[in-house]
């Protein structure tokens, strides 16, 4: 599955290690909506679920104060010049001045994220969530740092939530492919050991795994940032 962070998500070292990539175009409506703006865009996840946006994509413009949007393109430049820290605390600063700016406290989600400072990472995706429900790349990003903790269900939680927020979200519906793809597993295993003679389930658990392997080489990817799909 892939999960959203800020870059086009490039191939990670471990699972769930995605990059973020930018959002839809949709987020325009979304934030002339909620933040009378007018707004504006992805890459490779993890092997298993869905991957983090990397500090790097283009975000969406949005009518936040100009001195947010120089703090968000500052934080940017910083955690692709490999200075996550320093991105951090341009960020700090600027969200004393403009809290609600999404695109810095989603960008805060996807350094922390990188740095594998994944509990960080989590609240700060969560209050997104209960903030702006109707985002779905917060809650893909989330799904992917539950999924990289092996919390499944909770990844699946996450993800049923990006699709009732846009039902034409594609890397959610992936994510949930992915995903299913893992809890089948996990449930035929349980099963083999409940059973161990059944070849039937001996059989499938099999298929799934070589599937998994298939699939996890070329799975790094990432969704796109609120606001261009």
């Amino acid at each position: 599955m892939r999960s959203s962070i800020a870059p086009g998500l490039s191939r990670p070292a471990a699972p769930w290690a995605a990059h973020v990539v930018a959002a839809c175009a949709l987020w325009g409506a979304l934030a002339a909506a909620f933040f009378g703006a007018a707004a504006m865009a992805q890459s490779p996840a993890s092997t298993e679920l869905p991957a983090l946006l990397a500090p790097g994509s283009p975000m969406p413009a949005m009518s936040d104060p100009r001195a947010a949007d120089t703090a968000y393109a500052q934080a940017q430049r910083l955690a692709d010049e490999g200075k996550p820290d320093d991105a951090l605390a341009a960020i700090e600063v600027a969200l004393k001045e403009s809290p609600s700016d999404v695109r810095l406290r989603f960008l805060k989600g996807v350094i922390l994220s990188g740095q594998g400072k994944d509990a960080a990472a989590i609240e700060v995706f969560q209050a997104l969530t209960r903030q702006f429900p109707e985002l779905p790349e917060p809650h893909n990003n989330l799904a992917a740092l539950h999924a990289a903790r092996g919390e499944l269900d909770l990844a699946r939680a996450a993800l049923d939530e990006a699709v009732r927020a846009l039902p034409s979200y594609a890397l959610a519906h992936e994510n949930l492919g992915d995903l299913h793809l893992r809890l089948a597993i996990r449930a035929w295993q349980r099963a083999a050991e409940l059973e161990p003679a059944n070849a039937a389930v001996a059989s499938r658990l099999r298929l799934a795994r070589e599937l998994s392997r298939q699939i996890a080489p070329a799975a790094p990817g990432a969704a796109p940032l609120p606001g261009s799909r």
